[in-house]
């Protein structure tokens, strides 16, 4: 595949990219070290303030090598454990989704990932990470009803290095890497990343007497960046991961204590995915407008084997696999002059086809029998989208964006049950069915924006989310087949305040969302995971981050996020009545503080960096029934890291303090289960750069 689109960038292919990050070109802004560069930005539209970046000195200071451990660093953003890279539910003000599909839209160097299996990923040699907090459906489309992340590799005509870095830790944690960023012309460039990560498990269970949630992971990044031309920009990326590990760690919850037991259950479980990624763009940056386009190919094949009733009884054993390829096409232009009126244009299509299998074991049945399903979903978008800008006075400005998404998919479900030990061929009297959606949206967003010429900036925004319905690869019975499209309005209040001679900067804002037909998932024994819709629920909040710079090489940086979501209509059947619950999944607080102090002495040593950081969240409940939940808790992290030429000795620790805390939990027919936080964790790494 990359030979491929290698082939049709040289006789003039498709694309996106420019130079830096994603969906780059027009306009830049520095935040501490990140540098984004973001080609749906026009030069009079301010940056949203309810934003996150952090660049890969800020990662690697505060030791987050993978997407999840973002959480409570960015203000409101939540990504529980789920127990395995099987799904990786992220969660923004409340908006989120625990299964299939996503409420938060995921983008690396611009290519669009639409399942969660594939979220989960090393962020240990990226350029920089940003998340949008509130709907960015108007410019991202579906699945940015919450939020978006964009995850941003090094572009090798603007940075050239070459990186060895070799790690171990506690519990035999093993993390090798090495890059490769080379500026072969001054029109030619390549790079090259590869990682592998392999960790024993921390988690026992009792029952197997073994550990069971050890990981083999690894991951290849291969990158070329043409300049053909002054005022054009090529680049083509391939990523490839591989994981292959144990999981599921979860133990029953006593109700009355709100405490876990022990992990216990009878079958091995694992879980295996391959994803294949590959992005091919092309920039023109002209002296009246840009163009942009971002073609995009996503292959994926998973196999995931859980008990899933998480008992010593052979009731529910199911191996669930999947293959999914996905396509899409993206085209932009804006306006690129110092006009006072800036526009954003584009046009947005994907192709996507998911085949699933599903075997649900049961040995305790008489006899042992296997419910078989097979599963096909192929789903088809287009949108068409324009956002403009107005300078009304001064730096009062007025944005409005409008989005049309329609979207068709169809499902062909088999269902057959038979005999353990007998053959497995379709009979005559299988459930079969196919039938097929039409989802159309409208998503407007309206921003009025004010900079003061002390670069203080104040807004206000409304915009319409949205997220379409789907079919269920599981049910227990008809009405479960399908579930509706939900909706949201956000309206937000913010602002951004330098003060101290820019020395401290203060951003804060609230927020208010109207959620209509939520998605939820529960999950099922001997079913699986089913989306409903609930009635009406609505989140609010505020969010607030505040960064220091009292004297040189100290940098002090808080974040705090406070959500308040709630179901306020949610009548799940005649008698179960979950309306005034608090959502599940939705920390009341998250809490993040972190300090840096980064010194160059005249000795021996060329740098001394030394980090510190807490990061909070709860109360958190499981389920709809809110009756498990898991307490605000805190964990205290540190690292050290010397520098001599191009070697670098790191000392790292995170949990210092051991807390036990639950990082996920449910609710299933058989009782709750949670899963244990991750424990005390340290280790040391060196690097060496040239």
């Amino acid at each position: 595949m990359f030979l491929n689109l290698l082939l049709l960038a040289l006789l003039g292919g498709w694309g996106d990219e420019t130079v830096n990050n994603t969906d780059s070109v027009a306009r830049s802004y520095e935040l501490d070290e990140v540098v984004i560069r973001d080609f749906k930005t026009t030069r009079k539209d301010l940056v949203p303030l309810s934003r996150t970046a952090m660049s890969y000195r800020q990662l690697t200071n505060q030791q987050i090598t993978g997407v999840r451990e973002l959480t409570a660093i960015v203000p409101n953003l939540y990504m529980p454990n789920y127990g395995s890279r099987a799904s990786c539910p992220v969660y923004i003000r409340g908006i989120g989704s625990k299964s299939d599909g996503s409420g938060v839209g995921f983008y690396v160097d611009g290519v669009p990932y639409y399942e969660p299996l594939s979220f989960d990923s090393d962020l240990g040699d990226v350029a920089s990470v940003e998340v949008l907090r509130g709907p960015q459906g108007t410019l991202y489309g579906r699945n940015a009803i919450g939020g978006i992340i964009n995850i941003n590799t090094h572009n090798p005509l603007d940075y050239q290095n070459t990186r060895i870095r070799v790690g171990y830790g506690r519990y035999n944690d093993i993390r090798t890497q090495v890059s490769n960023y080379t500026k072969l012309s001054d029109k030619l460039g390549f790079s090259f990343g590869a990682l592998y990560h392999h960790n024993n498990g921390s988690f026992y269970n009792s029952f197997l007497e073994e550990k069971i949630d050890r990981m083999d992971e690894t991951e290849e990044r291969i990158g070329l960046s043409w300049r053909p031309a002054e005022k054009w920009m090529v680049r083509l990326t391939s990523n490839f991961k591989y994981s292959d590990q144990g999981g599921y760690p979860y133990a029953p919850v006593d109700v009355e204590t709100n405490t876990l037991q022990d992990i216990g259950y009878n079958r091995s479980s694992s879980f295996r995915r391959l994803v294949s990624t590959n992005g091919l763009g092309v920039t023109y940056t002209g002296e009246r407008f840009s163009f942009n386009s971002q073609t995009s190919f996503q292959y994926i094949q998973s196999r995931q084997a859980i008990d899933q009733d998480f008992t010593v009884n052979d009731k529910s054993f199911v191996i669930n696999k999947r293959n999914q390829n996905m396509v899409s096409e993206e085209l932009t232009m804006k306006s690129n002059n110092d006009s006072r009126y800036q526009w954003v244009v584009g046009v947005f299509g994907m192709m996507e086809h998911v085949d699933r299998s599903v075997d649900n074991n049961s040995m305790t049945a008489k006899p042992a029998s296997c419910n078989h399903t097979d599963y096909c979903v192929p789903t088809s978008s287009l949108a068409l989208y324009h956002q403009s800008s107005y300078n009304i006075w001064r730096n009062l400005s007025a944005t409005a964006g409008i989005r049309f998404d329609y979207e068709h998919a169809k499902t062909k479900y088999d269902n057959w049950k038979y005999d353990i030990g007998e053959s497995a061929a379709k009979p005559a009297s299988a459930n079969s069915f196919e039938s097929s959606k039409d989802f159309q949206q409208v998503t407007p967003k309206f921003t009025l924006q004010y900079l003061t010429t002390a670069d203080n900036l104040f807004y206000g925004s409304v915009a319409r989310g949205y997220r379409p319905g789907g079919f269920n690869k599981s049910f227990a019975n008809d009405d479960e087949r399908s579930f509706d499209p939900e909706y949201s309005w956000n309206y937000e209040l913010g602002a951004r305040i330098n003060m101290l001679n820019n020395k401290l900067t203060v951003s804060a804002d609230v927020f208010y969302i109207d959620w209509r037909h939520m998605q939820i998932t529960a999950t099922v024994p001997g079913t699986g995971n089913i989306t409903t819709n609930a009635g009406h629920t609505d989140s609010k909040g505020a969010e607030i981050t505040l960064t220091a710079r009292p004297i040189s090489g100290l940098q002090l940086n808080v974040n705090y996020g406070y959500t308040y979501a709630r179901f306020l209509s949610y009548k799940k059947s005649e008698t179960v009545d979950y309306s005034g619950n608090r959502l599940p999944m939705v920390p009341n607080h998250t809490l993040g503080c972190n300090a840096t102090y980064t010194v160059f002495p005249s000795g021996w040593l060329d740098r001394v960096m030394v980090n510190v950081g807490v990061n909070g969240l709860g109360r958190i409940y499981w389920a709809d029934d809110n009756v498990t939940y898991q307490d605000f808790y805190a964990l205290l992290n540190a690292k050290v890291a010397l520098t001599k030429g191009m070697v670098t000795w790191e000392l790292w620790g995170k949990n210092l303090t051991d807390t036990r805390y639950m990082a996920y939990g449910f609710k299933s027919s058989t009782g709750n289960y949670a899963q244990a936080g991750s424990p005390l964790m340290f280790g040391t790494s060196i690097e060496v750069n040239f």
